[in-house]
């Protein structure tokens, strides 16, 4: 499992480590790698019925809109936002309603960055006159028709919800899985304003998008979109230290787009296939297997804390991780990264059956000609070696990193079958396959 990024521009998720673009297979984020997990199996289906949708929306609590979802007429006492999303897992981000308007909050926004607010006003509906810290908040109408996107993780998202038709801009379409964005990218029905990560800060300027979604970051050129009045708002769903959590984030991504009743569906249904396989795995009777995940980079093996998100799926898995019960360090609401050399991980895993490996590589043999000490493994030795490159796009991006943020059920689907291939006879895997010996 490949670890986070941190330093100058990126900051710790559960774990954090600095990845270099050239290793980040399939996630474009300006400054920060997460490490995604899971890919769908099958699509999730579009289900609910949001009030607050976008075009042929018939109207909150029954008011008259426009084909966008847009008021056409006022009425101060209407609650404009009947179907509300309600955080359950996720403490990174709140959302509040009042009537017309909503608050989205995003308590560390990149790390150690102070919280930052957000007023998305029902379109239709007169600015809110609001005070204090509210007075400054971006204002944003909602549901949003034009969404620049900073990470490839928002994409599923979108899909899921309904509302890739509001994509506009992507950062690099270069590690982009997905065939219905990249066609879209084809067609220049979205623009690419970061290609190389080099955000191109005029080109957002002058497409004048709703808003630009980063991927929980801050970059100097973010001042400049936000000086032309363009909303630039941080989804740091990589500060989450939560499988479920990072994957709540859905929600912040539905506040934008009108589609609660779609997320509050979709993420329900996570959340439950998650509970569900999590306590099949960690059962009475069933024997925890030894796992070694990740790998090294430069000299280094970025190993996850037992309080990250990542540390937390293994478990969940039925893993014996021999780092359970390890505290990273770093800044955050994650606990960082364990670095470690070869030796250490040796010591403590190198007699794990099972090597959850995040390398590109096509055969074990790849792996021990890229390190001979690799070749120490027991796993390598079992031909136990696992990559999270089953699927890839054409541009050499992997699935695993762009829909593994929201679909953590699935990746625990995936980790369980490899762990415990008894509790899942037939599995057809998502994203990790076995590489030949």
């Amino acid at each position: 499992m490949r670890p986070e990024t941190t330093g100058a521009s990126a900051g710790p998720d559960s774990p954090t480590l600095v990845v270099p673009a050239a290793r980040r297979r399939g996630r474009w984020r300006l400054g920060a790698t997460g490490a995604a997990l899971a890919l769908a199996l099958v699509p999730l289906a579009a289900c609910g019925s949001d009030t607050t949708g976008a075009a042929g929306a018939s109207g909150a609590g029954g008011a008259a809109t426009d084909t966008r979802g847009c008021l056409t007429s006022f009425d101060p006492d209407t609650d404009y936002f009947p179907v509300k999303s309600t955080i359950e897992v996720a403490t990174n981000v709140t959302i509040t309603y009042h009537d017309s308007y909503q608050v989205v909050t995003v308590k560390e926004p990149y790390p150690d960055g102070k919280p930052e607010s957000y007023v998305l006003v029902r379109c239709g509906a007169p600015t809110p006159e609001l005070t204090g810290d509210l007075a400054r908040a971006p204002r944003i109408e909602v549901p949003v028709t034009s969404l620049y996107s900073g990470s490839t993780t928002h994409l599923p998202q979108l899909a899921d919800l309904g509302r890739l038709d509001a994509l506009t801009g992507v950062a690099d379409d270069s590690f982009v899985v997905n065939a219905d964005v990249r066609q879209r990218v084809a067609d220049g029905a979205v623009e690419v304003y970061a290609p190389g990560q080099q955000v191109n800060a005029e080109k957002i300027v002058v497409a004048q998008p709703d808003l630009l979604l980063t991927d929980g970051t801050e970059l100097p050129a973010y001042r400049t979109v936000r000086d032309a009045g363009i909303p630039v708002v941080a989804d740091a769903d990589w500060l989450e230290a939560s499988p479920l959590g990072r994957a709540e984030w859905l929600k912040v991504i539905a506040a934008f787009t009108g589609t609660e009743a779609k997320a509050a569906d979709l993420f329900d249904r996570i959340q439950s296939d998650y509970a569900a396989l999590a306590a099949k795995a960690t059962a009475t009777g069933v024997t925890p297997v030894k796992v070694l995940p990740g790998s090294m980079y430069e000299g280094t093996w970025y190993m996850p804390s037992g309080r990250s998100y990542v540390g937390q799926l293994l478990v969940d898995a039925g893993a014996d991780y021999p780092w359970a019960e390890v505290v990273g360090t770093g800044t955050g609401l994650g606990t960082g990264s364990l670095e470690l050399n070869f030796e250490a991980v040796f010591a403590r895993a190198g007699d794990a059956p099972v090597w959850l490996a995040d390398g590109e590589w096509s055969a074990v043999a790849d792996a021990v000609a890229q390190d001979s000490r690799y070749g120490e493994l027991a796993a390598v030795r079992s031909g136990q070696v696992w990559t999270n490159t089953l699927v890839m796009g054409p541009g050499g991006g992997s699935d695993y990193w762009e829909r593994g943020v929201g679909r953590p059920d699935l990746v625990l689907a995936d980790v369980i079958a490899i762990l415990h291939p008894e509790l899942a006879p037939g599995h057809a895997f998502a994203f990790y396959k076995k590489l030949p010996a």
